[in-house]
C-alpha cells in the first residue's frame, strides 16, 4: 500500500486541516509555517479552557470530550506523583476510513502540532504515535519528524493493520510490546497506560483540530460550524460514490451537500459511522446536518465520519453478511460474547442473506452480545447489523420469501482480504455439481440450496471461524465440485 491510495481530499467552505493541500500536496515544515503560522505554548490550565471553549471531542468514534481527558491524566499524575505520556491514535484500522490517513500523509505538522502542545502543557515524559503496518503515512511522520523539534521524546509505534488494533487499549497493550487486542477488563489509559504512566490517548484528528484552535483562539474557532459542536469534521465518503474523497465540511452542513459533491447513489440505505455505526434510510439521510446531534436525530451516528451509502447496484444484505463474518474473525477471542457470540450473530445474518428465515436468530444473537463484551467490539457488531435489518426490510422480506433481490454482492463496503493473507474462499466448478445438497446439510452456516437445489454462498472470502467448516463441505462433495481457492485481493 501506499500513499497514492489515500483518496482525493476536498473541502466544503474554508478549509482549515486541509488548507494547502490542494496548492502543496504534502506540507513540509517550511510550506506548513507559510500556511498556518505559528502558535504559543499553552499552560495546563489554558489547555482545558481552550478545549472546554470550543467543545473539542475525540474524532476517532467514541466523541469523548477532550478536556475531561486532559483532567483526568493531570488528576492522575497528581495522585500517582508521575508523569504523563502522549498517544496520537493514528492506526485508523477500520476499512472504509481514510481521513486520519489522508492529514497523515498531506499534513503531518498539524498531528505533530497538536501532540506538541499537549506534551508541553502537561510536562510530558514522551509522546508516542501509533500507525498501522501498511506503510500508509509512516514515510510523511517520520520525515516530518527529522524537521522539526519536539517538546520531548517522541518515537513511531506500527501496530497491525487490523479493525481492533485501533482500539486504546489495544493500541497501549501494543505500544507496551504485548498482544495487539484489548485487555480482557476496563482499564483506564488515564491511571495505567503506556509504561504503566498516566496516558493522554485521543486520535490524530483531534490534535489537528487541537493545533488549529491553538491558532485561531475560540472566538475564531467556534466562527464555523453550530455552536452546540463548532468548527469542522473530516469525513470519509467511499461506498458507490462515484468520486469517492475525504471531505473537510464544517458541522451544520447538510448531508445531501457532501454526498452530492461525491456523486453518491445512496440506494436503499447509507452507512455512518462506520462498522461500529448505524445505517439509516435515504430519506432519512435528506434531512441530516453533519454534527453528532444531527446524525442522532435519525438514529444514526456520526462516529468516526465515515459515509457509506450502499447504492442501488448491490444485495444489501450479501454487503452486510460479509462485513459482519469479517467483524466477527476480527474478535480478540478473549471474552464469551466475541468468541462465541459474534460468529453465532454472522451465521444468522448470512442465513437471512442466503434466503433462510433467520430474523429472530439475529435479533436473539445480537441481544447475547450485547452489553457483556470486554470492549465495544460486540456492541458495535450488534448495532450494525441490527439497524441493517430495520433500513433493508423489504429486501429482507425478498430474501426470506425466496424471491432475492436478484442482485449480486459487488463489495461495496470494503474489506480488507487479500489473498497474500491466505485468505480463502468457497467455488463450485459448475460442469461437476449434481445438486447433491450434502454440502449445504455439512456446513448450513455457510452454505445453502437454492430454489433447483444448488449450493448457493456469498462471494467473500471465508473468515478463519468459517474455514473447518467450508473443508468438511468440500470433502463431502461426492462430485468433487466444490472446492476451496485463494481469495482475489480487493
Amino acid at each position: 500500500m501506499s500513499a497514492s491510495q489515500v483518496p482525493p481530499v476536498t473541502a466544503i467552505g474554508t478549509p482549515r486541516i486541509t488548507a494547502g493541500f490542494d496548492e502543496y500536496g504534502r506540507l513540509d515544515l517550511i510550506a506548513h509555517q507559510e500556511v498556518h503560522g505559528g502558535f504559543a505554548a499553552l499552560s495546563s490550565g489554558e489547555l482545558i479552557g481552550l478545549a472546554d471553549r470550543i467543545e473539542l471531542r475525540g474524532r476517532g468514534g467514541a466523541g469523548f470530550p477532550f478536556a475531561r481527558k486532559v483532567r483526568a491524566v493531570l488528576d492522575s499524575c497528581r495522585r500517582q506523583e508521575l508523569p504523563p505520556v502522549i498517544v496520537v491514535n493514528a492506526t485508523e484500522g477500520e476499512p472504509p476510513s481514510w481521513k486520519d490517513k489522508a492529514v497523515l500523509t498531506r499534513g503531518p505538522h498539524l498531528i505533530l502540532d497538536g501532540a506538541a502542545l499537549a506534551a508541553a502543557a502537561l510536562d510530558a515524559e514522551e509522546i508516542v504515535i501509533g500507525i498501522a503496518d501498511d506503510g500508509i503515512g509512516q514515510s510523511s511522520i517520520t520525515a516530518a519528524l527529522a524537521e522539526r523539534r519536539m517538546p520531548c521524546p517522541t518515537r513511531i509505534v506500527t501496530v497491525p493493520h487490523r479493525f481492533i488494533s485501533g482500539e486504546g487499549g489495544a493500541l497501549v497493550r501494543g505500544i507496551n510490546g504485548e498482544a495487539h487486542i484489548p485487555p480482557g477488563r476496563k482499564v483506564r489509559s488515564s491511571d495505567n497506560g503506556v509504561m504503566g504512566l498516566p496516558t493522554l490517548l485521543s486520535n490524530a484528528e483531534t490534535y489537528s483540530q487541537l493545533a488549529i484552535a491553538a491558532r485561531l483562539g475560540p472566538w475564531e474557532y467556534n466562527a464555523v460550524g453550530i455552536p452546540e459542536e463548532p468548527g469542522t469534521v473530516m469525513l470519509t465518503v467511499g461506498g458507490s460514490a462515484t468520486n469517492p474523497a475525504v471531505v473537510e465540511a464544517p458541522t451544520g452542513t447538510p448531508l445531501m451537500d457532501v454526498l452530492n459533491m461525491c456523486g453518491a447513489d445512496i440506494g436503499p440505505g447509507l452507512l455512518v459511522g462506520g462498522y461500529h455505526g448505524k445505517w439509516i434510510t435515504a430519506e432519512a439521510a435528506q434531512t441530516v446536518t453533519i454534527s453528532r446531534k444531527g446524525f442522532a436525530a435519525v438514529g444514526g451516528t456520526l462516529g468516526a465520519g465515515m459515509l457509506i451509502p450502499i447504492g442501488s447496484k448491490t444485495c444489501p444484505l450479501g454487503e452486510v453478511s460479509q462485513v459482519v463474518q469479517y467483524l466477527a474473525g476480527e474478535s480478540a477471542g478473549q471474552c464469551g460474547p466475541c468468541r462465541l457470540g459474534l460468529p453465532d450473530l454472522a451465521r444468522a445474518v448470512t442465513l437471512v442473506s442466503l434466503g433462510g428465515n433467520a430474523v429472530e436468530n439475529v435479533r436473539q444473537a445480537a441481544g447475547v452480545v450485547k452489553g457483556r463484551g470486554a470492549c465495544s467490539h460486540p456492541d458495535g457488531t450488534a448495532r450494525f447489523a441490527l439497524s441493517a435489518l430495520e433500513v433493508f426490510a423489504k429486501d429482507v422480506e425478498a430474501h426470506t420469501n425466496g424471491e432475492g433481490c436478484g442482485k449480486s454482492v459487488r463489495g461495496i463496503l470494503p474489506l480488507p482480504y487479500t489473498a497474500e493473507q491466505g485468505a480463502r474462499r468457497l467455488a463450485v466448478d459448475w460442469s461437476r455439481c449434481d445438486g447433491h445438497g450434502l454440502c449445504s446439510a455439512v456446513a448450513p452456516e455457510i452454505i445453502r440450496l437454492d430454489a433447483n437445489g444448488f449450493p448457493a454462498f456469498p462471494q467473500t472470502p471465508l473468515p478463519p471461524w468459517l474455514e473447518n467448516g467450508a473443508r468438511k463441505a468440500v470433502n463431502v462433495c461426492p462430485a468433487l465440485a466444490l472446492r476451496l481457492t485463494e481469495a482475489a485481493t480487493k
